[in-house]
């Protein structure tokens, strides 16, 4: 493998750890600001990071006329559409179950590309992605407390499940603008669309913020989502579409749940059951086989 690609994989397993502390993150946050003023906070800052990246980079190509409505069409889904159904999802449900819902994600962006003819899946790819997901649900159905399916959550979990599908239809339409446009060029005017709409969207809730009843911590998780978990994680996401591959990248969203339970393990003690070792090897293998050529 090249050493440009091993690096992109090594920043691809950054975004997972990244990710993985998002869901708990955005809980905290979320108890003290409602979802249309966090997703409008994190969205500005997320935004205004891609510009500076933007501008520090000076590479930018010009538009074509021809893609402008499908950068819009993408920008919407990416960003408006996926960031309110995730984040009202995970408000409705548990952690877990987020996990276990947006872990389809390289399931649909799998099947989304070799329906397209964008990525046509090989055998390796095939049973890489299988497994990983496999190793998911081991973890998830490991769990002491079995994943809730109530009434309570049930909204939730439909809402992350379809953010899921559409996060990996993003990423599929998202693979074909990389090989003209660069990937913070592409991340940036995606973000331009999608973002600016929410922080749009989102204003009449933030004017009537307590912003002095809200605590340094739920500052912080808004400060760490919008410039971590989607500013730099979106650049390293389309780097890797365009440098490894669109299956690839999208596998790595299965460590999120195994590095979730490795930092609840050293953060707050949680042991591990039998099966969610399993789980978590089991993922891991899936992710190697997925990158055999």
């Amino acid at each position: 493998m090249p050493t440009s690609n091993k690096v992109i994989e090594l920043l691809l397993l950054g975004v997972a750890f990244v990710w993985a502390l998002n869901f708990s993150i955005s809980k905290i946050s979320l108890q003290e600001i409602d979802p249309m003023s966090f997703n409008a906070m994190r969205f500005f800052l997320a935004t205004l990071l891609m510009w500076g990246f933007t501008l520090r980079s000076r590479n930018w190509v010009p538009i074509r006329r021809q893609d402008i409505g499908k950068l819009i069409f993408l920008g919407l889904i990416g960003n408006l559409v996926y960031q309110l159904l995730f984040i009202f999802g995970l408000e409705r449900t548990f952690s877990a179950n987020s996990a276990v819902m947006l872990g389809t994600i390289p399931i649909w962006v799998a099947v989304l590309s070799h329906v397209s003819g964008a990525e046509k899946m090989s055998r390796f790819k095939a049973i890489g992605v299988i497994l990983a997901f496999s190793g998911v649900l081991l973890i998830l159905l490991g769990k002491p407390e079995r994943i809730s399916l109530s009434s309570e959550t049930f909204t939730g979990d439909l809402l992350t499940l379809a953010a899921a599908f559409v996060f990996g239809s993003y990423t599929v339409l998202s693979k074909g603008f990389l090989n003209y446009y660069p990937p913070i060029q592409l991340t940036t005017m995606s973000m331009s669309v999608g973002g600016t709409t929410l922080v749009l969207i989102g204003l009449p809730w933030v004017v009537q913020l307590p912003f002095s009843e809200i605590s340094a911590v739920a500052y912080g998780g808004a400060l760490y989502n919008g410039l971590l978990s989607v500013g730099v994680s979106y650049i390293i996401w389309n780097y890797g579409l365009r440098q490894v591959g669109a299956v690839r990248t999208a596998t790595y969203q299965n460590l999120v749940p195994v590095l979730g339970l490795i930092l609840g393990f050293i953060i707050l003690g949680e042991q591990l059951t039998a099966v969610q070792y399993i789980g978590s090897a089991v993922v891991i293998a899936g992710i190697v086989i997925a990158r055999r050529k």
